[in-house]
């Protein structure tokens, strides 16, 4: 399980949590990360790129940069 750098909860992200033994390589065929299904959303603000985001955090900030 990865913790998200904004709030502390914890999910699942199939780029960092690779089965046990196995380290992810990106390679073609391997299933994608869920973030990859939703928009670019770079550059986070401040410290927050040091790390990944759980689905509420980052779909909250992708909702905050659409908003006018």
């Amino acid at each position: 399980m990865s913790t998200c750098e904004r709030c502390g909860a914890e999910f699942h992200c199939a780029m960092a949590d690779a089965p046990p033994g196995q380290q992810p390589t990106g390679a073609p065929g391997e299933t994608p990360c869920w973030c990859t299904l939703l928009p670019p959303a770079v550059p986070l603000p401040g410290q927050a790129a040091v790390g990944c985001w759980c689905p509420d955090c980052l779909r909250s900030h992708i909702a905050a940069l659409k908003a006018p």
